[in-house]
């Protein structure tokens, strides 16, 4: 995307230790990747190209861009639906409404993502180890860490948040705000999402564990965005993201919808995986 290694990264098999990747390891089970975009329009085809290779649907939640990112993106193959401008946490709302697949993975339209990573957020949803499974920028790495005041007030409030949220539901979670992440919809439609900005990410970590339900981390690596700036604007936002932690971080706990003894793994799911992932498919 950025070079010709960037290419190359994009396009690679999920693990290069292991044999290339399709669909057809997930057996029964229907997987969709949401792409957020808001003016995009440099990046959004090869991130909707290379992320088709690992899932059944791509939609990409275009939010009023003013430039070419919707053309772009349905050129490229996916499913483009204009969302109604109110912010990334409406999008994705909207999104779980308009696919039937049984895991979403979320996912940025800026490159900083990359969608070999798709199999590896998805395996312990799919093998019914976790409902969520967020991607790790601390095990992972991240291209992001600048020695400006903006991005220090940015990981220490990440590193707060994963303290309180690991404290308060008694789980040891290295990241729960970065957006690239796979989810059951049933459950993310369960626990009732309610954000309509970039606050529904650890909105929903934290409704999911208080629900019941199981959230794991997957080292991912972020990647500079080749185009733009974010928009996220730490100064304006911080007291969006404090609300939301003191609001959900009190919710009461209930029990989940899946009862202990149900948790087991999916069957079919799992043993498709397993033979993908041990090179004998």
């Amino acid at each position: 995307m950025r070079n010709g290694g960037e290419a190359d990264r994009l396009n690679r098999a999920p693990d290069d230790r292991v044999r290339p990747f399709g669909v057809s390891a997930y057996g029964e089970v229907r997987i969709a990747a949401v792409i957020t975009a808001r003016n995009e329009a440099g990046t959004i085809a090869e991130v909707v190209r290379c992320t088709a290779a690992h899932v059944h649907e791509v939609l990409v939640m275009d939010g009023q861009s003013l430039d070419e990112t919707a053309a772009r993106a349905e050129a490229a193959g996916a499913r483009v639906i204009r969302d109604t401008g109110r912010g990334k946490g409406a999008a994705i709302r909207q999104s779980l409404a308009a696919t039937t697949a049984d895991i979403v993975v979320f996912l940025d339209a800026d490159g900083s993502h990359d969608p070999a990573d798709i199999p590896a957020l998805v395996r312990p949803v799919l093998e019914r180890r976790a409902e969520l499974c967020v991607g790790s920028r601390f095990s992972g790495g991240t291209d992001e860490l600048s020695v400006t005041v903006s991005q220090l007030v940015r990981t220490i409030g990440n590193v707060a948040m994963n303290i309180a949220i690991n404290t308060r539901f008694g789980v040891a979670l290295t990241d729960t705000l970065n957006g690239f992440r796979a989810v059951r919809r049933t459950v993310a439609l369960e626990v009732q999402l309610q954000e309509n900005r970039h606050t529904i990410e650890q909105e929903m970590v934290m409704k999911v564990l208080s629900y019941g339900y199981r959230v794991v981390n997957r080292p991912t690596h972020e990647y500079s965005r080749r185009f733009g700036t974010s928009h996220i604007a730490v100064w304006r936002e911080w007291p969006s993201f404090v609300r939301c932690v003191v609001v959900n971080i009190f919710r009461p706990m209930r029990a989940g919808a899946l009862p202990a003894a149900e948790r087991g793994p999916d069957d079919d799911a799992h043993s498709a995986v397993k033979t993908w992932m041990q090179g004998d498919a």
